[in-house]
């Protein structure tokens, strides 16, 4: 393929990995911004295969056969509540995947094009070299640990000992130093030492980080994964590589920011102290002499049937008991009886960005009854009835009023300012953040405790009847 051809083809798949970024952006748009990023993605895979330096083209096509069906099959497969996980877990292919590049190069610079001729790499390729395969090797374990954590297969809770941070400082310090040496003298102990010493950092970073903070966490892997794919696009003098990785670095900073904004945390709060572990079970109604009112199917379908507006709260729970149907179902219902029905988005429901977006979209709610925090807030004081299925933190009226609650100052929705709050939950116990939910004892909350699936479908049975 001549060059020519090679640069424009690589250009226009830039362009189109810009316009999945821009399609990605509102839901409306979301299916043609992921048909444009399949479209370049395709369009640079064969235009690299086709570069003249390319030979092993059995060991390609066997590399694409062998990924491509297990990505079909986790695509199939995969349930909504297990996409953050699985977003971590790709995270982590793309920093192995810089890991390995480099080494390759590393070992062979003469083929890679790095070299003086003979195996001396050169001085610029080895810093691209060196930061690429240190960020990946961070970005592969780290985002292994945010996937065992996301997962259950490690606790949620922020794992810490003494001494922590002045130990991650120490071999961030060691760290810059073997890159100063590998620059310098090419030693191939300072090389393979950057990427131990990077893998070990990459664990002993997202371990202290609890639960409440895995939604930054997932954005900040992902930036890391595309400044990881950017350094290597240096030493592989890959122009592609390089836009992709950093439109990849930059959006995933930007939705850092935005998830940090949301939680009214700084990045480096995040990182340096995360809160929030698993959920306690510990609370019960009539915890410190304050009693929940505990209601019924049947009691909230009377209540949401006789409403004139309703706004709807998700959360995880409702994620995990794959509720977003039913709740739909009952929406509708409700929508045929007169009622004003919509949905409130907190930026950080869930535990990835956008999760209660997906999770509605795959329902078929309709985008129009979707709204963000900021564009619903102010409306629930004129609302009769506030439906929170499976959300906590974020509904936490401590975060406004308890200056000692680890969780104060961080943006929520203002359920507590609707006629009644509807709350699903299966228990009183705890969100991630650890600290117990003042709303529960409200005198215009209802706790409905039990399976939001299965809570929907007894409203929905109740309003039909």
């Amino acid at each position: 393929m001549p060059i020519t051809v090679t640069l424009l083809s690589y250009l226009v798949s830039s362009v189109c990995c810009i316009m999945a970024l821009r399609g990605l952006s509102g839901p409306e748009t979301a299916r043609n911004g992921l048909l444009f990023g399949v479209a370049g993605m395709a369009l640079a895979i064969v235009t690299t295969i086709l570069l003249p330096e390319v030979h092993s083209y059995g060991l390609i096509v066997l590399g694409i056969v062998i990924g491509g069906s297990v990505g079909a099959v986790i695509a199939r497969k995969i349930e909504m509540t297990a996409l953050p996980q699985l977003v971590a877990a790709f995270h982590s292919l793309v920093g192995l995947a810089a890991v390995t590049i480099a080494a390759a190069a590393f070992l062979n610079p003469v083929a890679y094009g790095i070299s003086d001729g003979g195996s001396h790499i050169l001085f610029g390729s080895l810093i691209e070299m060196s930061l690429g395969v240190a960020i990946g090797a961070v970005t592969f374990t780290g985002s292994i640990i945010a996937w065992g954590k996301l997962q259950g297969v490690i606790t949620g809770a922020p794992i810490v000992f003494k001494g922590q941070h002045p130990f991650n400082a120490a071999l961030g310090a060691v760290l810059l130093g073997l890159i100063v040496m590998l620059c310098v003298t090419q030693a191939p102990f300072a090389f393979w030492s950057i990427i131990v010493l990077s893998a070990a950092l990459g664990v002993l970073m997202i371990i202290p980080i609890g639960g409440a903070d895995m939604p930054v966490i997932v954005s900040m892997l992902n930036s890391y994964s595309g400044w990881a794919a950017a350094g290597i696009g240096f030493t592989l003098q890959n122009n592609l590589l390089i836009i992709v990785g950093a439109l990849v670095g930059s959006s995933g900073a930007i939705l850092s920011y935005i998830m940090c904004k949301g939680m009214n945390r700084s990045f480096f709060n995040v990182i340096l102290g995360g809160f929030g572990g698993e959920a306690s079970t510990a609370a019960s109604a009539a915890h410190n002499d304050k009693q929940a009112k505990i209601g019924s199917a049947e009691d909230a379908a009377f209540i949401l049937k006789n409403a004139g507006s309703v706004i709807i709260v998700p959360g995880y729970g409702m994620a995990v008991a794959q509720a977003q149907h039913a709740l739909r179902e009952m929406a509708d219902i409700l929508k045929e009886e007169g009622v004003k029905v919509r949905y409130a988005i907190h930026p950080v429901a869930g535990r990835m960005p956008g999760h209660m977006n997906v999770l509605l979209a795959e329902a078929n709610v309709p985008y129009d009854d979707v709204l963000e925090m900021e564009e619903i807030n102010r409306d629930f004081s004129q609302t009769d009835v506030a439906f929170v299925i499976g959300a906590n933190d974020i509904t936490n009226p401590a975060a406004k009023k308890d200056k000692s609650s680890p969780i104060f100052g961080m943006p929520i929705l203002d359920v507590e300012n609707a006629g009644t709050v509807l709350f699903v939950k299966r228990s009183l116990g705890s969100g991630y953040a650890g600290i117990e939910n003042e709303l529960f004892f409200h005198d215009n909350t209802m706790m409905l405790l039990g399976d939001a699936k299965k809570m929907c479908e007894g409203i929905i049975k109740a309003l039909e009847q």
